[in-house]
């Protein structure tokens, strides 16, 4: 049994945040990585973090909040609006590029250079190119392997929260509170589990991408730490509300690369395959600048009208101002790897799964409804983003609550008592157990992806969705069957993760039959 007195669950920009302001705070620090550390989902991201220059550029904490809330479509919480609005852009410059020194694009005057996206009616925008996620990522890493309070464990899957009463060994503890402290953590490298004791826990596994078929997520994002959340009974909210990134690079039989929300800022028009630009039929007044829901319901609407698997992103305005090569390498390299030329012809794209609104609900700093557990990034529900999240804020509000969960975390661990060893009981490997059969996780991960991609998408039907129920009903009970009976490994929990994150989108879109932000029903 290892023991901390904050572990923080995950090392995208929320978990490695959370670990170095625990850390500087004086906290001893477990960090446990399901990937080796660097390798998180905020790396993938292109799109930039919001910055709010200052007055001067015609911007304010007001017109940011009323952005977030516009985009949001009625339902964010206005007090973790206002906090990110506030707060949320001088801790990216303090932190980000004062102390950790994030190479932002800098203008002629050495400040960063701001850019403008999608739904936002000033440029406020910071971006390191288009690989801003994978600059942020790279920063934090390597201050988190240099601090000396931080302990990283790498290839550190989550099993199971560990919680008292459900792993206490004394039996009289069932009439005591439900508490989280720690959790049981596999190790991809000799296949077992072992105990992580700790004082606070804090969850930041990030987002369910990987669960659709169409995903910008990489295979890892397959909702760990919301299943587990879910296990431990942690209050779960706003599962509909999955959000589609509008332009994902359409190459058939590959994975979806994605395009930036910045191009579209700097200038990039949609069209169909016969050049036209169709947006103005959907949106007129915003065009390709409308919140991404109604872009990618727009593509999706244009695609079924024509036919066609995919439309198109003309980058030639943005070339008349940009050095494409220079401004957005990320996006010209995934588009010769398929052998395309963006100078030359418009990109094939199409709308794929990008962001997941809802989560494990937690207050202003980062605490759920379970004693000891915090929450903080695409796990957690803050309420910033309501029924759809605005460009650019995923990464802001990882890094905000990141901080404020530590801070929580640290202040309150000092009080706890946590049971001895003795009190908790140790992971137990059943004697004897199969194989997994690769072939089986692998017909079980697809029967999860279509279905949701085809039932549970940009558009959603109530018989869709009943039909969506029944089946994964049927397999949810198939693979806990599976999962008893095998041997553990990475894709067998995974899978478990996965199937349970399915039916928590399937019943929140089935319960909720208004359409509003990404939930999309056409009845």
């Amino acid at each position: 049994m290892m023991d901390a007195e904050v572990l923080v669950l995950g090392a995208g920009i929320a978990g490695c945040s959370a670990a170095l302001r625990a850390a500087d705070l004086g906290a001893q620090v477990l960090l446990a990585a399901k990937d080796p550390l660097g390798q998180s989902n905020t790396a993938w991201a292109q799109g930039g973090i919001i910055g709010l220059p200052p007055e001067r550029e015609g911007d304010s904490p007001g017109l940011l909040a009323s952005d977030i809330e516009e985009a949001g479509a009625g339902l964010c919480r206005p007090e973790a609006v206002r906090l990110l609005a506030e707060a949320g852009p001088p801790l990216c410059r303090d932190f980000l590029w004062k102390r950790l020194g994030v190479p932002f694009d800098l203008g002629l005057d050495g400040e960063p250079e701001s850019g403008a996206e999608a739904a936002h009616r000033a440029r406020r925008i910071f971006h390191v190119k288009d690989a801003t996620g994978l600059a942020i990522q790279t920063a934090l890493t390597e201050a988190v392997r240099a601090h000396p309070r931080i302990e990283v464990l790498e290839g550190r899957m989550l099993v199971d929260l560990l919680t008292t009463p459900h792993h206490g060994q004394d039996p009289r503890q069932v009439y005591d509170p439900m508490r989280v402290w720690g959790a049981y953590l596999f190790d991809a490298a000799t296949g077992r589990v072992a105990s992580a004791r700790a004082r606070r826990t804090i969850l930041a596994t990030g987002g369910l991408g990987y669960l659709y078929l169409h995903t910008t997520n990489p295979a890892g994002a397959t909702g760990d730490g919301l299943a587990a959340a879910y296990r431990a009974t942690a209050r779960i909210v706003n599962c509909e509300y999955v959000q589609f990134h509008p332009t994902a690079l359409y190459v058939p039989n590959r994975p979806r690369a994605l395009l930036t929300e910045a191009l579209r800022g700097e200038g990039a028009r949609l069209v169909n395959r016969r050049g036209e630009r169709f947006m103005a039929r959907y949106q007129p007044e915003a065009l390709e600048l409308a919140p991404r829901d109604q872009v990618s319901r727009a593509i999706f609407h244009e695609m079924a009208a024509s036919g066609e698997p995919c439309v198109y992103l003309d980058l030639a305005p943005v070339a008349e101002h940009h050095d494409l090569e220079r401004r957005f390498p990320t996006v010209v390299a995934a588009c010769r790897a398929e052998g395309i030329d963006p100078w030359r012809q418009p990109i094939p794209v199409v709308p794929a799964a990008h962001y997941f609104c809802g989560g494990v609900l937690v207050d202003l700093d980062g605490r759920t409804s379970l004693e000891g557990l915090y929450a903080a990034g695409e796990v957690a529900c803050t309420g910033l983003h309501g029924a759809n999240r605005l460009a650019s804020t995923s990464l802001l509000e990882g890094l905000l609550w990141g901080h404020r969960a530590a801070e929580a975390a640290v202040s309150e661990a000092r009080e706890a008592r946590p049971p001895g060893p003795e009190v908790l009981a140790p992971w137990v490997t059943p004697p004897e157990s199969e194989e997994p059969d690769p072939l089986l996780l692998d017909q079980d991960w697809s029967q999860i992806r279509e279905t949701l991609w085809n039932y549970a998408g940009i558009v959603r039907t109530r018989a869709r969705l009943e039909r969506a129920r029944e089946d994964m009903g049927y397999l949810y009970h198939r693979i806990e069957a599976f999962y008893r009976g095998a041997r553990l490994t990475r894709s067998l929990l995974e899978l478990r993760s996965g199937i349970i994150c399915a039916r928590l989108i399937l019943k929140a879109a089935q319960l909720n039959d208004e359409s509003r932000g990404c939930h999309y029903r056409v009845d």
